[in-house]
């Protein structure tokens, strides 16, 4: 009987709107499952970099609020103190290397232009915070540094397969390679 019924099954028809045949939902929402996760990291670096652009007292050398104060006052507990002295040779140049960089790495995430670059520099990004001005954090985990790092490993793996301009650009090659070559 069990037989039976499993042959019944495979005899149905596959549905040709929608998700498809029964059990092809599972594939289809695995294609999306880097989706949330891309939109997350990269809204939160767009929104980290024009929060830092558009703040003056983070862009200043020195000052309350300033990334030279901010870098000084991690100098003594980051895992390493050389990066840290890179950045107080010149606290503001640091400061719009920084944002720029978050603004980047978020817009080409978001748009999925480049993605295991930009999620290779937002790893980057997130290590080097994480090595410097989330260091001394106890216990680690409390650090949103470290997460921000870890996060990104999925994506510079898998890249933005969907709703990207990186698989449009592919989907593009392809056609044209097909048209060229047959």
């Amino acid at each position: 009987m069990a037989h039976g019924a499993h042959t019944a099954r495979a005899a149905r028809p596959a549905r040709s709107a929608g998700l498809g045949a029964p059990g092809d939902w599972r594939a289809s929402l695995s294609r999306y499952s880097l989706l949330p996760l891309r939109l997350f990291l990269g809204a939160t670096f767009v929104y980290a970099g024009i929060d830092k652009l558009t703040d003056p007292a983070f862009l200043a050398d020195a000052g309350a609020g300033s990334v030279g104060q901010m870098m000084d006052a991690v100098r003594d507990t980051a895992a390493i103190p050389g990066l840290v002295d890179l950045a107080l040779n010149d606290p503001s140049t640091f400061g719009y290397a920084i944002a720029i960089g978050e603004l980047a790495v978020g817009i080409g995430t978001l748009v999925g232009l480049f993605a295991r670059l930009a999620a290779f520099g937002g790893a980057l990004i997130s290590l080097s915070l994480w090595l410097t001005v989330s260091w001394q954090v106890e216990p680690y985990y409390y650090g949103n540094d470290l997460i921000y790092m870890v996060a990104w490993l999925p994506l510079i793996l898998a890249g933005a397969s969907l709703l990207s301009l990186d698989a449009a650009l592919t989907a593009r090659r392809n056609r044209r390679g097909k048209q060229l070559y047959g």
